[in-house]
Order: C-alpha cells, then sequence, then structure tokens
C-alpha cells in the first residue's frame, strides 16, 4: 500500500532524526563537556570526574570542589501584562454582539438600527477578536514553552554537574510594575515550572550579621536540603530601582522568594582540614611542643555569602526607609567582618546591578536616568553601580585600599562578586595601583587581559574580580554559570574558577519537542496500518480461467443454477 510505504520511510528519517535531537537537548552538558572546575585539574578532568558520577567508575571525591554554587541569572518570566490586548482573549466583541441582539443592555433600537448594531459587532468579532485571540493564546504557550525550557536548563544542569548550592541573580520576573495577581502568578510558574523542587531559603536560615557567628554552618551539612534551596537575588524587575523600589513590592517579594538582604556562614568540615572548629595548634617544622617556641594557629577555612540588594544603594531613592535598611545591613556587614589579616577566609557577594566600570569593557556602558517629578525624582534606570557606590562596595565589603599603610597592607579580603544585570555576562577585574602618584582611583579592566597581563601579580595592585553571568534566557543562549571554591592547604587559602555552559536559543527546546510529537504521531499511524488486520477478499467475483502447463485452459465450475444467467444446458 502507497500510504504505508510513504510512513514507513518517513519514520526511517524521524527516528533516527529525533534521537540525535533529543539526545543533544537532554544531555547538552556532555556534547559542552560541562562540569564544576575541579581543583588543581584541567576541564578535560573535570569532565571525566563528572562523568564517572554517572557511570559505574567510581568518581575520585578528591577532585570534587567542596562547594559548587550553580548560577542562574535573569530568568525574567513574562506574564499576561507583556500581551497586547490581553482581554481580546475573552471576545468581548462578541459579548457586545449578544446584548445588541438581544438588548440585554436596555438599550431600545427600531429593528434596523438593532440589525446595523449587531452586524458591526459581528465584523468586529470575526476581524479584531478571532485574530488577537489567536496572538493572545500563542503568546501564552509561548510563555508556557519559555518555563519549561528555562527549568530544562536548570534540572539537566542539576542532575549532571551536582551543585551543593543554587543561585538566581535577579530579575527573575519580567516587571515592578505588575498588579499583585499577577506577580503572585508568575511566582507560582517560577516555583512550580522553572524550578519545580526547588524552594526558597526560609527566614530561619537566612541570618543577620553578627559578631558571634553562631549561625555558622558545617560545609556539607544538611546537604540535600541545599541541593534544593534557591538563592534568590532581588533585581530591578522584581522591585524596582531606587526610585520606584517601595514597602509594597519589597514585601511581596520577601514573602514569595526570601529576605533580600542576609549573610549565610559556611566552615569546612574538621576532617577536611588540620584546623578545629575553633582553631587548631600545629608545631612549626624545628620547634619543639611548648606553645612559646613555634607553635601557630591554623583558623577555620570559612566561606561568608552576602546576599544583597544593591537596588537602592545609590541616591535619590523613592523610600528612604528602604534605603536606610540596605545602609544599615551593609554597615552590620563591615562591623561583623573578620579582620583583613585573618587567612583561610573567602567573601562571595551575590547581588543584581554590575559595579561600575568605563564603556568598551562590557557591552553595557555606564548610564543614569532619573524619575522627573515623580518618586522623589529617585532613580528610573541604571546599568552600573556609580563609581562612589562601587569604591564603597569594594573598601567597605572587602576591605581594600590604595593605601599600603592600612590593616593587611590594602589587599584586603579574598572573594569575589557575582550578580546578573547585563544579560551579555561580563568577566571583570577591579583593581587600584598604590604606586601610582598623585592620585588613586580604581580601574576595571576585562579579566583576560588582566590575567594575561598578569595585574594580580604586580606589586602595589591591589584587586577584585567580578563576574556578569550571562542571561539564562534564550535570547542570549540558555546561560548558566557554574562556580566551584575549595581550600588548598599548601597556601591555606581559597581558590576559586568559574565557567560558563550554553544549551542554546528556545527554538531548540520547540523544535526537538515538536519534531518528537511528530515522530510519535507518525509511528502511531504505522503501527495503526500494519498491526490491524486486514478484511478478506469478497468471492463474489468469478474465479478467472487458469492455463495449464500444455496451454489448455480450465475454465471454472459453472454453477448449477438454472436461475443463473450464466447457466447452460448440460451436454450427454
Amino acid at each position: 500500500m502507497f500510504f504505508v510505504s510513504v510512513l514507513r520511510y518517513a519514520l526511517c528519517i524521524l527516528v533516527p532524526l529525533s534521537f540525535l535531537l533529543s539526545s543533544y537537548l537532554y544531555l547538552y552538558p556532555v556534547f559542552h563537556l560541562c562540569a564544576f572546575p575541579a581543583p588543581e585539574d584541567p576541564p578535560k578532568s573535570a569532565f571525566l570526574n563528572t562523568l564517572r558520577q554517572h557511570t559505574l567508575s567510581s568518581q575520585n571525591s578528591s577532585k570534587i570542589a567542596p562547594f559548587r554554587l550553580l548560577t542562574l541569572g535573569d530568568p525574567q518570566l513574562e506574564g499576561d501584562s507583556s500581551i497586547p490586548d490581553a482581554e481580546a482573549a475573552t471576545f468581548p466583541n462578541f459579548s457586545k454582539f449578544r446584548r445588541d441582539a438581544l438588548l440585554l443592555d436596555g438599550t431600545k433600537h427600531n429593528p434596523l438600527q438593532r440589525l446595523r448594531h449587531s452586524l458591526h459587532d459581528l465584523i468586529d468579532f470575526l476581524l479584531d477578536d478571532i485574530p488577537k485571540a489567536l496572538e493572545v493564546y500563542r503568546k501564552r504557550l509561548d510563555h508556557i514553552g519559555n518555563d519549561y525550557y528555562l527549568g530544562h536548563i536548570y534540572r539537566t544542569l542539576h542532575w549532571w554537574t551536582d551543585p551543593t548550592h543554587v543561585t538566581v541573580l535577579g530579575d527573575l520576573v519580567g516587571s515592578q510594575w505588575i498588579d499583585d495577581d499577577e506577580f503572585e502568578h508568575r511566582g507560582w510558574r517560577y516555583w512550580n515550572r522553572v524550578f519545580r523542587g526547588g524552594i526558597r531559603v526560609s527566614e530561619e536560615v537566612a541570618s543577620q550579621p553578627a559578631e558571634d557567628f553562631q549561625d555558622t554552618i558545617i560545609l556539607g551539612d544538611d546537604a540535600e536540603a541545599w541541593k534544593k534551596r534557591i538563592i534568590n537575588v532581588a533585581g530591578n524587575h522584581d522591585i524596582g530601582y531606587a526610585g520606584d523600589l517601595s514597602q509594597e513590592r519589597m514585601a511581596r517579594f520577601t514573602r514569595v522568594f526570601g529576605k533580600a538582604n542576609y549573610e549565610l556562614r559556611f566552615q569546612l568540615p574538621v576532617n577536611s582540614t588540620p584546623a578545629t572548629n575553633t582553631s587548631r595548634k600545629v608545631t612549626l617544622e624545628g620547634g619543639d611542643d611548648s606553645e612559646a617556641d613555634g607553635e601557630e594557629e591554623k583558623p577555620v577555612p570559612e566561606l561568608r555569602i552576602v546576599v544583597l540588594n544593591d537596588m537602592n544603594l545609590d541616591t535619590p531613592a523613592g523610600s528612604t526607609e528602604l534605603q536606610d535598611e540596605t545602609y544599615n545591613f551593609l554597615n552590620q556587614i563591615i562591623t561583623t567582618s573578620h579582620d583583613v589579616t585573618r587567612p583561610a577566609h573567602f567573601t562571595l557577594v551575590l547581588t543584581h546591578i554590575p559595579m561600575y566600570k568605563k564603556g568598551g569593557i562590557c557591552v553595557d556602558g555606564p548610564f543614569f536616568d532619573f524619575f522627573d517629578g515623580e518618586f522623589s525624582d529617585g532613580v528610573k534606570e541604571q546599568n552600573h553601580l556609580s563609581a562612589d557606590a562601587s569604591k564603597g562596595f569594594l573598601e567597605g565589603i572587602y576591605g581594600m585600599s590604595g593605601d599600603s599603610w592600612v590593616p593587611g597592607h590594602g589587599f584586603g579580603r579574598n572573594g569575589v562578586v557575582l550578580n546578573g544585570h547585563d544579560h551579555e555576562g561580563c568577566d571583570v577585574y577591579h583593581y587600584i595601583n598604590q604606586s601610582a602618584t598623585p592620585e588613586r582611583y580604581w580601574q576595571a579592566a576585562s579579566w583576560a587581559e588582566a590575567e594575561s597581563g598578569r595585574y594580580d601579580d604586580e606589586a602595589g595592585v591591589v584587586g577584585l574580580r567580578e563576574i556578569t553571568v550571562r542571561s539564562m534566557m534564550g535570547d542570549f543562549g540558555g546561560n548558566a554559570g557554574l562556580l566551584s571554591l575549595w581550600f588548598d592547604e599548601e597556601t591555606r587559602d581559597w581558590r576559586f574558577e568559574f565557567v560558563n555552559c550554553k544549551l542554546g536559543t528556545q527554538h531548540i527546546w520547540w523544535v526537538v519537542h515538536i519534531l518528537d510529537l511528530i515522530t510519535f504521531g507518525v509511528g502511531i499511524a504505522y503501527a495503526g496500518f500494519v498491526l490491524v488486520p486486514k478484511e478478506p477478499k469478497s468471492n463474489e467475483h468469478a474465479k478467472r480461467p487458469e492455463k495449464k502447463e500444455n496451454g489448455t485452459v480450465h475454465m471454472p465450475k459453472i454453477d448449477g443454477n438454472l436461475d443463473s444467467p450464466r447457466a447452460g444446458k448440460k451436454s450427454f
């Protein structure tokens, strides 16, 4: 049968193509060799060690970083507020047609007016409501697909790379101007589609800065819970910039996604380092057992994570109360920090708006805009923090300075800053040269330039790396950052590495699943034609004469029924 043959040949093409594309989609970290960087190992070795985790081969646990952060930037979930004429899905002109045709609104028309209004409404329904409604449903379907596309990135990387922690660096939803119902709906999609299985960091876990460090957590304790927790950072599309940030927007963000300002402190477990929970005295080589003759205290390796709302660091702000809360939190972070000379300490700041840098270093250059006559003339939009805010950021939280006579000689604390906002992503090194005269100021260069020029090895150069994670939205390639952090026993300090893992545009997700549906449908149709038994052929037609080997023709027997038109006389 011709149709069955067409289906069979179609399956010969569709099945392998669907299998290959689906394999890429669901195993894309394997194809891109994605893995958390491993201590002292090249990327290929880190990938092979991750591969062993998913095979029968044993994984080398010594090559796994104890802190592995899956970082995701700017998902920006859209909704009905982003759809023009979303009310068209309710077919308003058809409702008006019913009211005019049946005079439901109490208006009295003569028959001719009634007919004219009804026909006008009906034409508007056909030519206006239906096309607009189809566009609304298309956009809603696109939003659903986008949710599952983003969720696919999270779940696939979470399964493959096995992170210890997860963070989303702001702009969780697409607009701060949406009403509460729309915000709640997008929050439901965030937790039930995109990050299904994830939970927000509860207020009991999200601690405030304290000098006694009583909320310090042993890294690795409650590991399964931390894998599920999502460290959400507040972005401008979540709560607004300084000018339009309000108590109401902050309250609903806190309720759905968690607190905007808090810290987390982790310590390495005792069995992973020679130190004890507080400190451990180790006899130096060549010394005796007395404390006075060469004993040295080795502090416990500690990681401090600062989750910071930097939306209202710059002025003017619409809500001075919320800005004061941010400033007070920053002051607490600074005053409760360990001394800058303390070794084995690492500060990781998670925030949204990147620090100031000149144009050309990243895709987004410096830009500020302000409300004119409303919201206290506050900040309406900004690409970077101001230069002053960035300076306070570096010198306050990290204790860095252009003066070498300050504690720690101005080199401050070890750490890194992760943020979002610039969807294109960026990797920057902020530095200040203490030997520059007469004026010393903070500068920025791309990390590639700073690394090749070995800026951090230059005498008197103090610096910090800032990584802006490229957006996970499909238009930017579906990215995710993999940050590994481990403690180096030889240098008695923390080290880190960061790599990017990219899926590809959202069209890949759509094409693969549409192709899978087509393949499934063709397979069902082919199976139906092949497996369903055929009906036996009818015997109503007479048999054709059969030709014998000797050339004579054997005629079929004729029914002896005399009523048959083909019946003849019998011969004797």
